[in-house]
């Protein structure tokens, strides 16, 4: 692992934190990722997009802290159980990590009602599938649905210790439901049914609203100075 090649991204502007600059280390692709080396280096602070595995490598920044929760420690808080009973009639359906033009349109209308940038170019169904599918990983799309509509799909990795949170995105006309909640609830309780220790969450990065809310599940462990510990609002601070 110590010798495994990068290729290092362009400096570029930060997605998530205003007046600052983002670099990504991307495993180099003439070495053969599959699912026992991503799951070492999920363990190391990696994520995947698509086929490529990366992790920040920003100068002079470590916001974004890797999170996984350890699903048998955890207990639900009182929003977190409103949430369940909320969707105590919700189904959950598991598919493939196959093209289906229904997430699709859902895909798009998520996007479009919470990400919607002036002048930027529509995402394509080749984009979609090449950021959230994978040739190596085993990857889900986990369906659910509401009075038989489909509410939410969350994608979700396969790995050896755990399951992976990679993507999930929603009807906004379900947003009473909490699916983005719902779906992170449903992920712990899978992983624990399969025997895995873990939830990986990807970043928590403190100072930005779009990836602040992974704190709120508790005990939360984050990889900080190389160490898996615990992080909450109060142990953290980013200078």
């Amino acid at each position: 692992m110590s010798s495994l090649p990068l290729w290092l991204s362009p400096a570029h502007a930060c997605s998530y934190l205003d007046d600052r600059q983002s670099r990504s280390g991307y495993v180099h692709p003439s070495v053969d990722i599959d699912t026992p080396l991503y799951s070492q280096l999920i363990t190391l602070g990696f994520r995947r997009s698509g086929d490529h595995a990366y992790k920040p490598y920003c100068e002079g920044c470590q916001a974004c802290v890797p999170t996984r929760l350890p699903v048998a420690a955890f207990e639900p808080d009182r929003r977190q159980k409103r949430c369940l009973k909320r969707n105590a009639q919700t189904r959950v359906l598991i598919k493939d990590a196959d093209f289906d033009p229904r997430h699709f349109n859902l895909y798009q209308s998520y996007l479009s009602a919470r990400h919607d940038k002036p002048g930027e170019e529509p995402t394509t169904a080749e984009d979609y599938i090449k950021f959230l599918g994978s040739s190596w990983c085993e990857t889900q799309f986990v369906e659910f649905l509401i009075d038989g509509q489909l509410a939410a799909v969350a994608v979700v990795d396969v790995v050896a210790d755990g399951l992976s949170a990679v993507y999930t995105f929603f009807d906004p006309d379900f947003s009473d439901y909490s699916p983005g909640m719902y779906a992170v609830l449903w992920q712990i309780e899978a992983a624990e049914k399969m025997g895995l220790k873990y939830l990986y969450l990807g970043y928590w990065i403190k100072d930005c609203r779009k990836m602040r809310y992974k704190i709120d599940y508790q005990p939360l462990l984050g990889l900080i100075d190389g160490q898996w510990q615990a992080v909450s609002n109060q142990t953290f601070n980013e200078d």
